[in-house]
C-alpha cells in the first residue's frame, strides 16, 4: 500500500480529454457522441486501446457495457469497480462522464508505475448510454446491469428513426442474449465514480474536492392534454377548450408542486413541449409535456408529484380538457456508503486537499450502481457550474486531483479484508 496516493500525470491525461472529444459528430469544441453512433463506437475503441496498452484485460457484454481490468492477487474475491460513461449529448463538452473513464484509467496507471499491487482487482465500467439522447431513458448499461429495467422494455426502446436497441446493438457487432448482462450478486466490493459537479457549489466555496452522500432520485411523466380545436378568429373565447393554455397553467403547478414539497432538493421542470397543430390561426387541440421530477427524499418528491396531479384535475375540470399521464421512469434516491465516503474523505486529507460532503442533484450512472454494491461518488469543480454545454471546463489540477483521490480510495478499497 503506498503511503501517499501517487501523483497523476497531468499533461497526459488533459491531452487525453482533448483528443477525445475530437471524436464527435459535431465541429469541435461541441462534442456530440450518441449511443452506438459512428462516433460512440469510435470513442469507445480509443479508450478501449489505452486500456490494453495499460495491460489491462478489456471485455465488453451484449449491452455495450466495456469493462477494462486490472487482476489483484485474490482473482476471485469481488473486485472494486470505477467508470462513468463517454457518450455526449448533442452540444455538449468534453468533461462529463470522460473524467470519470479516463481519469480512472490515468489512476490505475499512477497505481501501477508506484509498484502498487492489488488484491481485490480493479475494474473501470466504461457504462452503455447514460445520456437519454437516443431512447429518452439515461443511463441504460447501468440500470440493466442492476437489474433494474425489464428486459421486455429494453426491447421495445425505439430511437427517433424507429430502431430498436436490438438493431442497434447489432451494428456494434453484439448480438448475444440480454439475459446475460445483469451482474451477479456479490459481483463487486464497491463502486466509486470520478465526476465535474455539474454545479457550481465546489467553485463558489473554492474547493477541489466533494464526496457525495446522497444521489437525488429521478422521475419522468409524460402528460397529454386534449382539448378542443378550432379557428383563432371564430372561436369566441367564452367557449374555447385550449390544450396549450392548460399545459401553460398545468407547467406553473408542477412549479408550484416543487416549491410547496417541504424540501429544498425538489425540483421540477417542465422541459419538453408539443402543441398541436402548432398553428397560429388555430386553438390548439392537443398538447404533450414532459416532466422531470427529481429529489433526494422519496416523500417530498411523492408529495410534488401529488400536488401536480391534484392541480392537473383541478385545470381539466375548469377547462373542459382531458389530462391523462404516462409515468417514464420512477427511481429512488440512493445514499452513499459512509464506509466508503470516510475512506475518500480521509484520502482527501492525506494530501491536504479540502473537500465536503455533498448532494448530487443530477443522477449518474451510480445511482443504479448503489443497488449492486456499496457506492459513492467523488465530485471536482467545474466553471459556473457549466455542463452540456460546449462550454463545460474543469481545471486539468482539479481533474488531477480528483484523480488522485480516486487513487487512493481504490487502493484502499483493493486491500479491504476478503
Amino acid at each position: 500500500m503506498p503511503s501517499t496516493p501517487p501523483e497523476i500525470n497531468s499533461p497526459l491525461l488533459q491531452k487525453r480529454i482533448d483528443e477525445l472529444s475530437l471524436i464527435t459528430e459535431a465541429e469541435p469544441p461541441v462534442v456530440t457522441r450518441v449511443l452506438f453512433s459512428d462516433s460512440d463506437l469510435r470513442g469507445r475503441q480509443f479508450v478501449r486501446n489505452l486500456c490494453e496498452e495499460a495491460g489491462l484485460a478489456v471485455r465488453v457484454d451484449e449491452a455495450g457495457n466495456m469493462f477494462a481490468r486490472w487482476e489483484g492477487s485474490a482473482p476471485d474475491a469481488p473486485a472494486v469497480a470505477t467508470g462513468s460513461h463517454i457518450d455526449a449529448i448533442p452540444n455538449a463538452g468534453k468533461f462529463d462522464g470522460v473524467v470519470g473513464v479516463l481519469g480512472a484509467l490515468s489512476a490505475i496507471e499512477a497505481l501501477q508505475e508506484s509498484g502498487f499491487r492489488p488484491m481485490r482487482s480493479i475494474e473501470i465500467v466504461v457504462f452503455t448510454a447514460e445520456e437519454p439522447t437516443r431512447f429518452g431513458i439515461g443511463c441504460l448499461g447501468s440500470r440493466m446491469l442492476a437489474a433494474s429495467i425489464p428486459l421486455g422494455k429494453v426491447r421495445g426502446l425505439r430511437d427517433p428513426d424507429g430502431l430498436t436497441f436490438d438493431e442497434l446493438r447489432a451494428r456494434a457487432g453484439l448480438r448475444g442474449a440480454l439475459e446475460s448482462v445483469a451482474l451477479p450478486k456479490g459481483f463487486y466490493s464497491a463502486f466509486i465514480e470520478l465526476h465535474i459537479e455539474q454545479g457550481p457549489l465546489l467553485e463558489q466555496e473554492n474547493l477541489p474536492i466533494g464526496i457525495v452522500q446522497a444521489i437525488a432520485g429521478p422521475s419522468a411523466y409524460r402528460v397529454r392534454i386534449k382539448g378542443e380545436g378550432g379557428h383563432a378568429g371564430a372561436v369566441l373565447m367564452p367557449g374555447r377548450h385550449d390544450a396549450s393554455l392548460a399545459a401553460a397553467e398545468f407547467a406553473l403547478a408542477v412549479e408550484k408542486g416543487a416549491l410547496a414539497s417541504g424540501s429544498p432538493d425538489t425540483v421540477a421542470t417542465t422541459g419538453k413541449w408539443e402543441i398541436f397543430p402548432n398553428a397560429i390561426n388555430s386553438v390548439p387541440c392537443d398538447a404533450v409535456l414532459e416532466i422531470d421530477l427529481r429529489d433526494t427524499c422519496l416523500e417530498t418528491r411523492e408529495r410534488a408529484l401529488m400536488l401536480a396531479r391534484e392541480a392537473s384535475v383541478e385545470i381539466a375540470a375548469r377547462r373542459g380538457v382531458t389530462i391523462t399521464w404516462d409515468e417514464i421512469n420512477a427511481d429512488p434516491p440512493a445514499d452513499g456508503d459512509p464506509r466508503t465516503i470516510e475512506i475518500a474523505e480521509d484520502v482527501a486529507l492525506q494530501i491536504d486537499l479540502a473537500s465536503r460532503r455533498m448532494v448530487s442533484r443530477a443522477y449518474h450512472d451510480s445511482l443504479f450502481m448503489a443497488r449492486v454494491c456499496p457506492t459513492t461518488m467523488i465530485f471536482i469543480p467545474c466553471f459556473k457550474g457549466y455542463s452540456h454545454r460546449p462550454e463545460e471546463y474543469s481545471d486539468p489540477a482539479h481533474v488531477a486531483q480528483g484523480a488522485r483521490v480516486l487513487a487512493g480510495t481504490l487502493a484502499r478499497l483493493s486491500h479491504q479484508p476478503l
